[in-house]
């Protein structure tokens, strides 16, 4: 049997590894540890890992660190306690390979226990750009720190080559994201009405912006910018997600609740919709709106508009429908006519991913299953374009 170890901290990042998690725990020479910390655990954020459980998984091991400052101190014991958690956890539980999703300060954390405890680590979504957060060093940080890669786009796959991978360990086998919608049987929006006790309408925006982890001002700038265009559009319902707890997230979430509480025949503003609710609404959706990677990845597979505000995803590949907006309230006015014309439409009716057609979960748990362990922690630095 191979112990396989995954942490997830975040609603979204679980929703990307849920079918990775399903093939693995479906695998007969796998055994799945799932540990579960940060937003999960949070009744702020929604007390996620309840989802999960829900969803007939075992929760290994719970880590506990997330405190209840979203200031660069805060988070910063954040990771010190996320780092403690999984090195305790990973004692106790001697994984042989851990996998990790993303750009995510806990995840960060979580590989450094991993490294130090000698644990192979295989990283899904590396090499890719996130100009305006942090995160783009965590990103890179964790391509250098483990010894499997599966990335997204052959684009990417370059790039963590670049950064000195050995190219017969980087295998581009699509977004995990898009594996959702091929699989999961997505709500109607009468039904979508009646779970989330809310009436759509015949047109409205899903809504999701994130902190902009490098710059406090413009992030709630933005969010008050993006408020105000939405007065230009007052025939559309706005469905809200709440943002992530990253460094001034906090903020964002009370002028969110300010919105929500002064129409709340309009806006619905939930901490947390779960995969099988948000793509529902992506798909029947007007457009994506804000600066969530869901509008990059997964969007253009449901042939939706995405208005992807600010720096937060600049350097991802983008697809055709995705529209790139500036900050301020008349360039977001401008975008949201574009994403809602007849013209943009078609564009999504043809639009072709980037991000690849599916089937990635299943490729990442052959890989992780079949790929030999022996030697896997030695690392030879790859000169791109040269001898290794």
């Amino acid at each position: 049997m191979r112990k396989i170890a995954i942490f997830t901290g975040t609603r979204a990042e679980y929703g990307l590894l849920y079918w990775t998690l399903k093939g693995l725990k479906a695998h007969p020479r796998c055994d799945l540890q799932l540990f579960v910390g940060g937003m999960h655990l949070s009744r702020e954020f929604g007390y996620t890992i309840e989802q999960i459980k829900q969803d007939g998984f075992d929760v290994t091991g719970q880590l506990e660190f997330l405190v209840s400052s979203d200031t660069a101190l805060g988070v910063s014991k954040s990771m010190a306690l996320a780092m403690m958690s999984a090195a305790e956890q990973f004692a106790i539980h001697t994984p042989d390979l851990l996998l990790l999703l993303g750009d995510r300060y806990e995840s960060l954390a979580v590989a450094q226990a991993a490294m130090l405890a000698n644990i192979p680590i295989a990283h899904i979504h590396g090499g890719e750009a996130t100009e305006g957060l942090i995160d783009e060093a965590i990103r890179h940080s964790l391509s250098k720190m483990s010894h499997l890669h599966f990335t997204t786009t052959e684009v990417y796959k370059n790039r963590v080559e670049q950064l000195g991978e050995q190219p017969d360990r980087v295998f581009n086998v699509g977004a995990p994201g898009i594996d959702n919608l091929l699989k999961l049987n997505l709500l109607s929006k009468k039904l979508l009405e009646k779970e989330l006790d809310f009436k759509l309408g015949e047109k409205f925006f899903l809504v999701t912006y994130h902190p902009l982890t490098l710059d406090r001002e413009s992030s709630l700038q933005a969010l008050e910018n993006l408020l105000l265009a939405f007065n230009a559009f007052p025939n559309y319902q706005l469905v809200i997600t709440y943002p992530n707890a990253d460094t001034f997230g906090r903020v964002l979430i009370d002028k969110l609740q300010e919105l929500g509480k002064s129409q709340p025949d309009r806006v619905l503003l939930t901490q947390s919709l779960g995969q099988l609710k948000y793509l529902s609404l992506m798909k029947a959706c007007d457009a994506v709106v804000g600066n969530s990677s869901s509008g990059i990845l997964e969007a253009p597979s449901c042939q939706v508009a995405t208005v992807n505000i600010g720096s937060r995803q600049l350097g991802r590949v983008a697809a055709k429908s995705v529209i790139q907006s500036g900050g301020s309230v008349e360039e977001i006015v401008q975008a949201l006519k574009t994403a809602i014309s007849l013209e943009h439409k078609e564009v999504c009716m043809s639009v072709i991913s980037p991000y690849g057609t599916g089937g990635a979960s299943d490729k990442i748990v052959h890989e992780v299953m079949n790929q030999s362990l022996e030697d896997i922690l030695l690392k030879r630095f790859n000169d791109f374009g040269g001898e290794s």
